[in-house]
């Protein structure tokens, strides 16, 4: 009888010397990373494939745009199937989902097909992340989670940091298929290490399914990411017809989830998550540097490929230092958290990063390398500081029992702001881009394409500047949050 009470008295798993936590740590974070790495793997390859299949720009960016709009479908239901499935089985069937859709695109003779491997893709990838995130909340406990969380930060921040790194130089010299060839026996051997180290860590409730939160939440998110994504790659932007209808349909569908959601005992994700100071303040956090950041990560390559006329694998090389101080950074930046809290990373990270956001935003056709080299390692070096500690210190408020909702509703932000700060820059872009060419005298003169794109790289800038004002003032009114039930769970398992 004492044996089987045993493993009630340790409330995390780290804390249990019969648990071997590094093992279930190693199997997350090798699938993760590589399925991560190819939200950005593909960026710097949309040109060869444009050529390679001989089809137009917004036809090729539905490889970016439908990779982040199934990731909206698929997440916020991960709450969900967290607590239908072990973290075994939800673990390995993403894992096998993934590499056959990475499978059927490194083999694919069709554009068609190449997008349908991509988007199999990105249902492995979108729920990959909530997994990692529930099962670290599961194993450690509070003032052990900063650093962990950073070898977490290293693996969404590093791997699709350096994506368009690998890419330039892996289709400059082997080929856009290689992009998807090597991440195959990575893949399999996560799944095989996974088979045989990989333990059940949350427990399996069965909540009740409402069919109806599921279509308010695949029209919901999936219309905003679809609706944004689309006016990025349409002439007439935001007025397109479709445009607006997706956005519309997205905003009703989002809004019926929620007063749904808060009707429900037994909601798909709950957002009572909200009522929670720290956990709202990280929310905001998080959503506007995942568009700072995705704002560099799409615009200076075109910045680069275009008005300094580099090729692809320079800038890729180019971004490489930032990425690299990224993910050394990120486990560092976590201890640093765990030792005094979120205020004294946050505060001087937020101001070095406006800073630099400004600093970008006054590029010229003539800015040397090393400018753009030191603009994207600060940028890199203030998100480490900033997103995994804020995301951290939100769900640390959190009580257990919310931990798959919390992790999904973080999750669930990535795509959505995504594609909102992708759309939304290209399409500020686009129109200073052609408002410029409209007021020159010779449009048509590469010299004036040149000065034209990289106004609208200024402007884009600019406006990620205004941003991240919002960020250094939110730094100032952070704390560092507590759990608020540790002392009920710990008088559950006595009782």
């Amino acid at each position: 009888m004492q044996e089987s009470m045993e493993p009630k008295k340790y409330e995390f798993l780290a804390d249990n010397p019969n648990v071997k936590v590094l093992p279930i740590m190693l199997s997350l974070i090798i699938g993760a990373f590589f399925a991560i790495l190819n939200e950005t793997l593909l960026n710097i390859a949309l040109i060869t494939l444009m050529d390679e299949f001989s089809i137009s720009l917004p036809t090729v960016q539905w490889m970016a745009t439908g990779f982040m709009l199934v990731m909206a479908v698929v997440i916020p239901i991960s709450a969900l199937l967290l607590q239908w499935f072990t973290t075994r089985q939800l673990f390995l069937g993403t894992m096998v989902v993934f590499t056959i859709g990475t499978i059927i695109s490194a083999s694919a003779p069709t554009f068609s097909i190449l997008l349908v491997g991509r988007l199999i893709q990105a249902v492995g990838t979108g729920l990959l992340m909530p997994i990692i995130f529930n099962v670290f909340l599961l194993i450690y406990p509070p003032e052990r989670r900063g650093k962990v969380m950073g070898l977490i930060g290293l693996v969404i921040m590093f791997a699709p940091a350096i994506g368009p790194t690998l890419s330039g130089v892996i289709v400059e010299y082997l080929g856009w298929r290689y992009l998807f060839i090597i991440v195959i026996p990575f893949a399999l051997f996560s799944i095989a290490f996974a088979y045989k180290f990989l333990v059940n860590v949350s427990e399996v409730t069965k909540p009740k399914i409402d069919v109806i939160s599921l279509v308010f939440s695949t029209i919901g998110f999936g219309g905003i990411v679809y609706g944004f994504s689309a006016a990025g790659e349409s002439a007439n932007g935001f007025l397109s017809g479709n445009v607006l209808v997706a956005i519309i349909a997205g905003a009703v569908g989002i809004v019926l989830f929620v007063i749904r959601q808060l009707k429900l005992d037994e909601p798909i994700m709950d957002l009572r998550v909200f009522r929670y100071p720290m956990f709202t303040h990280a929310v905001f956090m998080f959503v506007i540097i995942i568009m700072a950041m995705f704002a560099s990560e799409i615009i200076l390559p075109i910045y680069m490929q275009g008005p300094l006329a580099l090729t692809a694998a320079t800038a890729g090389l180019v971004l490489l230092p930032g990425s690299l101080l990224n993910g050394i950074m990120s486990p560092f930046m976590g201890h640093l958290f765990d030792k005094f809290g979120p205020r004294v990373l946050m505060i001087p990270a937020t101001i070095v990063l406006s800073g630099t956001m400004f600093m970008m935003s006054r590029l010229t056709v003539d800015t040397p390398i090393w400018v753009v080299v030191l603009g994207y390692i600060l940028i890199m070096l203030t998100v480490s500081a900033i997103m995994m500690p804020a995301e951290t210190n939100g769900l640390n408020q959190l009580p257990k029992r919310l931990y798959p909702h919390g992790t999904a509703v973080m999750s669930t932000l990535q795509p959505v702001a995504g594609a909102i700060g992708v759309s939304v820059f290209i399409s500020i872009l686009n129109a200073r881009q052609l408002k410029f060419l409209e007021q020159s005298a010779t449009p048509q003169d590469q010299g004036t394409v040149s000065l034209a794109m990289v106004a609208g790289v200024e402007l884009v800038y600019f406006i990620a500047f205004a941003m991240t004002i919002v960020a250094v003032i939110l730094a100032f009114t952070v704390y560092r949050a507590r759990p608020e039930e540790l002392g009920e769970t710990v008088v559950e398992q006595s009782e």
